[in-house]
């Protein structure tokens, strides 16, 4: 799925502090502490393709060095490279061929310089001159780079529905069902079908599915793990497992669960965006002619999530009211107080969410264990409003959320609408009008020619 964007945040940046960005987030380039380096977004990849490989290799090389990495660990290459190299890879996630990705870059950075293609973010630009220092970009504003992502999307799609095509034809077919045990021979559809009619498991339309063989495989295996499908609970025999799954209509599949999505062939159609979102824009469209029908809808409620703990809430007046209650923190009033704008806030809800995140105090400087140990401390100590100063937490680097999907910041307004009505009466200047000359305020006054008008017409 696609995360709520927070990229919006960074636009309206000076132009000698940052030449440009777009769509990084949680980028940590301080090289004095590696171990706390937050390399990415801070949710977990949602690419339903996964990662094709090039002649059998199983390796990915670094864009600069001769250092190579498993495809499967492409999160030590991205590290490396911006450790050691100072570059940025922005919506990584959107990459669905990461090697050739890769390859293709590796080639056009020994034929031009890396200038000409990345954009340059300065880092501690306040900073003496000697502790400034330079990382570079690459991302999809790059005409070049969006050519490219999209190419590899369309080569995807192409291979992907090939592969369907021949499975739709294929009569050499061979399953067994889950829940009965029955062989099946010929085309895929025979079984799919079977289990749908005969014990109610529908994962859709044959025609909609590809790499059908290991779809079934990897439910087999959930099966044999004692595992629901739907609800995805471990029970500790088969038949405790088969009743719960018919006495709760748990025979079908979780859709919330993303390792699923590689197996549709409508999560391959649209670059970075899921089946949820194909289907809502197809929806969208139809529902266009029947505007009339839309009096009943409800916007579904997002959720935002605490600064020091887990609570959610639905609005973020209850999530400010849950902050001033359990933490004795109060976002509005610091920003009143502080005057901070709307960038300045962005800056500070980050800071605070990457000092958290790093199990980090930042009243007094100390790392603990565990998010509930720093909770306690901060709690106990009272450094929860203890906040540094300004200069330590207005940096550049904070522009950038610590989680991809942080709602807080979507909803963070220098507007003077959540001020309280008395503080805006305070700040609105009232005049009022010269009497000095009541007569002669009085015969030109425009109630006189409504009056007129109102006697007229009786």
């Amino acid at each position: 799925m696609a995360a709520p964007k927070t990229q919006g945040a960074v636009a309206g940046l000076e132009e000698q502090d940052l030449e440009s960005c777009s769509g990084v987030a949680g980028v940590d380039c301080e090289e004095s502490n590696s171990k706390d380096c937050i390399l990415e977004p801070l949710s977990l990849p949602e690419s339903p393709g996964g990662t094709t490989t090039l002649d059998g290799s199983a390796s990915v090389p670094c864009i600069f060095c001769e250092e190579h990495f498993p495809v499967a660990e492409q999160d030590k290459l991205l590290k490396h490279m911006i450790i050691e190299h100072k570059l940025v890879i922005a919506d990584v996630k959107l990459v669905v061929d990461f090697q050739r990705y890769i390859l293709y870059w590796k080639k056009r950075f020994t034929e031009q310089p890396i200038t000409d293609f990345c954009s340059v973010i300065r880092i501690n630009s306040t900073a003496p001159l000697e502790e400034q220092d330079n990382y570079f970009l690459l991302c999809d504003v790059l005409p070049e780079d969006r050519i490219l992502r999209e190419e590899l999307q369309k080569q995807r799609l192409k291979e992907i529905l090939e592969q369907q095509q021949q499975e739709r034809n294929d009569t050499n077919f061979h399953g067994i069902c889950m829940f009965c045990n029955e062989e099946f021979v010929g085309n895929r559809s025979v079984l799919l079908n079977h289990m749908a009619r005969e014990h109610a498991f529908n994962i859709g339309l044959p025609d909609n599915i590809v790499n059908c063989s290991e779809f079934l495989c990897m439910l087999q295996k959930k099966l044999d793990n004692l595992q629901c499908l739907y609800c995805e609970k471990n029970f500790r025999d088969k038949n405790t497992l088969r009743d719960h799954m018919r006495k709760k209509q748990h025979r079908r599949i979780n859709p919330k669960n993303r390792e699923y999505d590689r197996f549709y062939v409508i999560n391959y159609l649209e670059l970075g965006k899921s089946w949820e979102e194909v289907q809502l824009e197809d929806d969208g469209e139809f529902l266009d002619h029947q505007e009339d029908k839309w009096s009943d809808w409800e916007e579904h409620p997002v959720s935002a999530v605490c600064l020091f703990c887990e609570n959610q809430a639905e609005t973020i007046e209850k999530l400010y009211v849950h902050m001033e209650d359990a933490h004795e923190f109060n976002l509005l009033k610091i920003k009143s107080e502080l005057g901070l704008n709307f960038y300045q806030q962005v800056k500070l809800v980050n800071f605070i969410r990457r000092q958290v995140h790093q199990c980090r105090c930042y009243g007094c400087h100390v790392k603990f264990k565990s998010k509930s140990d720093l909770r306690t401390h901060m709690e106990e100590t009272k450094h929860i409003s203890l906040l540094p100063e300004r200069k330590t937490w207005d940096q550049l680097e904070y522009y950038f959320p610590t989680y991809e999907n942080d709602t807080l910041l979507c909803t963070l307004s220098d507007s003077e609408s959540d001020l309280t009505a008395q503080e805006q009466n305070e700040n609105v200047p009232i005049i009022s009008e010269d009497t000095s000359k009541l007569d002669a305020l009085k015969q030109s006054s425009i109630l006189n020619q409504l009056l007129l008008q109102e006697c007229l017409k009786n």
